[in-house]
């Protein structure tokens, strides 16, 4: 029998902060981003009140109390609130404890070992201290996540190729421990202002404003580089040894690394949601996997109005994903983490995040809260009869 998992996230959409913020992540206390959505805007989205979502939410905008998909909420296992850290988690890694450092702290070292490669690298404003290699590209902080958890190649893509900056990119992989290194790039985004776009965080993190600096919106290119994670366990890699088709939509593509998955790359909401009805219309069976990112991005901008519209595109285009759902289809919508755009900071938030498994066959039930995002992983993986994930419970026959 051929099945498929098709697997939605729609980046940073969190229903909760999670019982570790008062000690962890005090500035998130009270965050509920899919909630406090609601409460600032009109939002319209009958497809997700048919599936449950009210079920998990409780607003009293929300009347429909019908529940197509079983229903839930997940806890963040790793630390902070973290997209690549959450789709790893989600396909299946077991998160590992995070080294935290601002950039600063690993600069210099950062810095000797680019000049070792043969760069140009110079510190062009110490009292706002980032890395300028080869005049062109900007190693600093990550100032849209966590504290010290994250840092950034930023390039401008019309002088530099993207093969060269993920070269940079790799040479400070290689020479720091936090759990992500981003090199990533735009097209039509001059050097100069690229560099007008470094800004210093409340928290003294120092790095690009990515959404200010248009990297996004032309030509974008990026790969994630983790820490100790490995593909091998992850469902996709699982379902490509055991010669299923896999395809990796928007984000996804981004942060899961997958050898032999299809790759369609994409920020646009309306192109994602299309790329998963065409896959749909082409994949016969094995996993579709997908993010939505543009609502992180409405997130950090701290626009409920424009995050309102982009879940309202994709609850849209839910109608035509139940048609060309067969009776073999299983659909898991949830999210990462929170990005609560009401909370008074533009980063992310740590959120508890919703659970949809929709099934034509299935009888809905409560699945309860979860430990661990992935369980998603796991269960898909004992859908299509699989080896288990890394990490993960099941909750297919509960």
């Amino acid at each position: 029998m051929t099945k498929r998992v098709i697997i939605l996230i729609l980046d940073s959409l969190g229903v909760g902060n999670m019982d570790d913020v008062k000690e962890y992540h005090p500035q998130d206390i009270g965050a509920n981003t899919f909630y406090h959505i609601l409460d600032k805007t009109s939002l319209n989205i009958p497809n997700l009140e048919r599936l449950g979502i009210n079920k998990i939410l409780h607003h009293p905008k929300l009347k429909n109390e019908e529940n197509l998909a079983s229903y839930g909420v997940l806890n963040l296992m790793h630390q902070g609130a973290d997209s690549f850290e959450g789709h790893n988690e989600i396909m299946g890694s077991k998160p590992k404890k995070a080294y935290l450092a601002p950039f600063i702290e690993n600069m210099e070292e950062v810095k000797a070992a680019l000049e070792n490669e043969g760069y140009k690298v110079t510190i062009p404003n110490p009292k706002m201290p980032y890395l300028l290699v080869n005049d062109l590209v900007i190693v600093a902080d990550n100032i849209e996540t966590d504290y010290g958890q994250i840092y950034n190649v930023s390039a401008p893509l019309d002088y530099i190729s993207f093969e060269e900056v993920l070269k940079i990119g790799n040479c400070v992989r290689k020479n720091v421990k936090v759990n992500r290194v981003i090199a990533l790039g735009g097209k039509n985004v001059t050097p100069k202002h690229l560099q007008a776009s470094i800004e210093r965080r409340a928290d003294g993190l120092v790095g690009v404003n990515s959404p200010k600096s248009n990297v996004y919106k032309q030509g974008y290119e990026v790969r994630h580089l983790g820490y100790g994670i490995s593909p091998k366990y992850q469902l996709p890699t699982i379902a490509v040894k055991e010669g299923l088709d896999v395809s990796l939509v928007g984000k996804m593509q981004d942060v899961i690394y997958c050898e032999g998955a299809k790759k369609f790359p994409g920020v646009d909401t309306k192109q994602v949601m299309e790329n998963i009805l065409h896959e749909m219309d082409h994949v016969n069976s094995g996993l579709i996997a997908a993010t939505v990112q543009e609502t992180d991005l409405a997130g950090h901008a701290q626009d409920p109005d424009r995050y309102a519209d982009r879940i309202e595109l994709v609850d849209t285009y839910l109608t035509e994903v139940f048609h060309r759902m067969t009776k073999n289809d299983l659909l898991i919508m949830s999210a990462d983490h929170g990005n609560d755009p009401t909370i008074g900071h533009s980063q992310h938030t740590r959120e508890k995040t919703y659970l949809l498994a929709f099934h034509k066959g299935w009888n809905p039930i409560n699945i309860g809260e979860r430990d661990t995002l992935s369980d998603i992983g796991a269960t898909a993986a004992a859908y299509l009869e699989l080896h288990p994930t890394e990490n993960g419970e099941s909750f297919l026959f509960e």
